[in-house]
């Protein structure tokens, strides 16, 4: 897509996002994940029927009788997002869709970003490829999030092929936000995933804050029967595969399903919430219905 067209869309985006906001942020999104967010707002007596779990046992012998701690819901939300900016996400490995990976990415980021506004939340993020690359500290307001927009969008269409085949290193941006972070926030990682040994650093990640990983990708199905050209998005190498054979097309959606159970998997035991997000995919109604099962699923359990 063109970067002015792109820009276009983008600036669109606010009066979408409000539908997304309502779902991700009214509510208490937070007990959506492991419980509310709940600040220590004072102690007082002891009265019969209190929980005994929320009594105050340093207060009551200093006062020499029973004292509970009393909390009150923690209304702001900081939303932390870790966008992959690495070559992979400029192309994807199949011939060029309407959207590439990144775009895509940038698409979501400016959702979230602009839901947040909508209800007066910090949003920040950090831009990351072997390494991050740049930080926005989270900050409320119009001006701030448009400036990290127009700071993702010089990274579309960059073009920095590799020796390598690693990937982006998540496992750095991960670790950057658990540093960065200095109390429980949401945070959002949008990549394509193409990357190594980030499991552990994301299952750290999850014990203190919410994390949701939003896996961007190409179609999973090949794009016409016949010779097409496929190409590793991180150092350029192209190969002609014969999409037309049957046997090609098992193995490659095969492959397609393992990697997607793969990657599942590994966000459920990091305690994650994930999605996967195609390049086709309508992202605004997809994360709309992603944040509103969530919201379901937790009123259901009330």
């Amino acid at each position: 897509m063109e970067t002015s067209e792109l820009l276009r869309s983008i600036t669109a985006l606010p009066v979408i996002s409000h539908g997304i906001a309502e779902e991700m942020l009214f509510g208490n999104f937070r007990s959506i994940f492991k419980g509310q967010g709940m600040e220590f707002d004072e102690a007082r007596h002891y009265e019969p029927g209190d929980d005994i779990r929320s009594i105050d046992w340093n207060v009551s012998a200093r006062f020499g009788s029973p004292f509970v701690k009393m909390y009150r819901e923690e209304r702001e939300l900081t939303i932390l997002i870790l966008l992959d900016v690495s070559p992979s996400m400029q192309r994807g490995y199949i011939a060029r869709q309407k959207l590439s990976p990144y775009e895509q990415a940038l698409i979501s980021t400016a959702l979230i970003s602009f839901s947040a506004e909508y209800t007066d939340q910090q949003v920040g993020a950090f831009f990351f490829d072997k390494d991050i690359e740049r930080v926005f500290p989270p900050h409320k307001g119009r001006r701030h999030i448009m400036a990290l927009v127009m700071a993702a969008l010089q990274y579309q269409n960059k073009d920095s092929r590799r020796r390598d085949n690693n990937g982006s290193n998540i496992a750095s941006a991960l670790k950057g936000a658990q540093r960065f972070l200095k109390k429980r926030s949401l945070v959002v990682v949008i990549s394509d995933f193409y990357s190594v040994n980030w499991e552990r650093e994301l299952t750290n990640l999850c014990r203190k804050h919410d994390c949701i990983a939003i896996r961007i990708c190409d179609p999973p199905d090949l794009p016409y029967p016949g010779l097409i050209s496929l190409e590793d998005p991180e150092t350029g190498v192209k190969i002609e595969a014969p999409a037309g054979l049957e046997s090609f097309r098992e193995n490659w959606t095969f492959w397609q399903n393992e990697r997607i159970a793969s990657w599942e998997a590994q966000c459920r035991r990091s305690g994650a919430v994930f999605l996967e997000l195609s390049t086709t995919a309508d992202a605004p109604s997809a994360l709309i219905k992603f944040f509103g099962s969530r919201s379901r699923q937790y009123r259901s359990r009330k």
